[in-house]
């Protein structure tokens, strides 16, 4: 092969080359807008709207590990405690059983709080409150403040953005009082990628940690695995974390 042809072949190589890559950045961007674009509000409001909450593959009949944790950090019957993205939980009638009695519920899908509501007694409506807000685009959810303890369950790990993972983060330390507890069980590394078709962003301890900064000490940590209504499981990390002075 003469020089010319070389040069022309090596060209004609990087064009595909460069043509390749375009196509590649190109539907990343896609993905990217895809993700920015997407209607999550609507998205868990037709879950809740399409099926029995006891067939959702993240129902608990009974909420026991964040019960226990709760129980552990010994708050008084009047703490402020906020769930966050509690979907229909039937945590709320396990904490009313309890005693507390001053409790927000926040959700995105109206749906959810709805069918929560429908399943709590109306004598305890003084003691919920409910908030329907996105966690990573607040806006009624910026006024809520001096938090006892904030529990998510299975809500974190649904923001797999940079940005989404930063509101939700800036949002839980402004709430929360000095020396408040925060509880958050989400997928762990070896867990589900996916859940309710979407993408899951995977943790373990080190990574809440990282994530909540030197301003929060870790005080309880454990795997657990979950059954869920088909019989499958999924794989969890549940964390107590307490915030410093």
């Amino acid at each position: 092969m003469s020089d010319i042809s070389r040069y022309y072949d090596k060209q004609a190589k990087l064009l595909i080359f460069i043509k390749i890559k375009c196509v590649v950045d190109m539907n990343d961007n896609i993905d990217e807008m895809d993700k920015n674009n997407y209607d999550f509000k609507e998205h868990w409001n037709t879950a809740y709207q399409k099926s029995p909450i006891t067939n959702l593959g993240w129902y608990e009949e009974n909420p026991a590990p964040s019960l226990e944790l709760i129980e552990s950090c010994n708050l008084p019957k009047e703490a402020f405690i906020f769930n966050a993205g509690a979907g229909a939980t039937t945590l709320i009638a396990g904490l009313l059983a309890k005693g507390y009695k001053n409790i927000i519920v926040n959700d995105i899908a109206v749906a959810a709080i709805e069918e929560l509501k429908s399943n709590l007694p109306s004598s305890v409506n003084a003691a919920v409150q409910f908030v329907v807000d996105d966690l990573t685009n607040p806006s009624d959810l910026l006024k809520v403040k001096n938090v006892d303890l904030w529990h998510d369950r299975a809500v974190l790990h649904f923001f797999t953005q940079e940005k989404q993972q930063r509101a939700y983060f800036d949002l839980l330390k402004g709430a929360l009082k000095p020396k408040g507890f925060v509880i958050l069980a989400e997928f762990n590394l070896e867990g589900a990628k996916k859940c309710s078709g979407l993408d899951v962003f995977n943790y373990n301890e080190e990574m809440l940690q990282e994530r909540l900064g030197t301003d929060f000490v870790l005080l309880k940590s454990f795997n657990y695995t979950y059954t869920q209504p088909s019989g499958n499981t999924r794989e969890y990390v549940y964390t107590l974390f307490q915030k410093k002075l």
